[in-house]
């Protein structure tokens, strides 16, 4: 099972070093771009899901290209 973790940084050394005591745990920090598009990702994922589930509305795609 994989889990992120969003932790501060100033406990972030303390918690990695926690985690590295454990043998049947492999943890390695993010760069981060690759959090930054983790996160871009969840918000996508949430949109598309409120959309689903009618809690928002959907973007008509030209008005999306338009914008671009």
């Amino acid at each position: 099972m994989k889990v992120l973790l969003d932790i501060k940084d100033e406990k972030a050394a303390f918690i990695m070093e926690l985690l590295s005591n454990f043998k049947f745990v492999k943890a390695k920090p993010l760069t981060p771009y690759k959090s930054e598009v983790l996160e871009g990702l969840q918000e996508a994922v949430d949109e598309v899901n409120q959309i689903k589930s009618g809690k928002k509305k959907a973007q008509p795609l030209s008005d999306f290209l338009n914008e671009l």
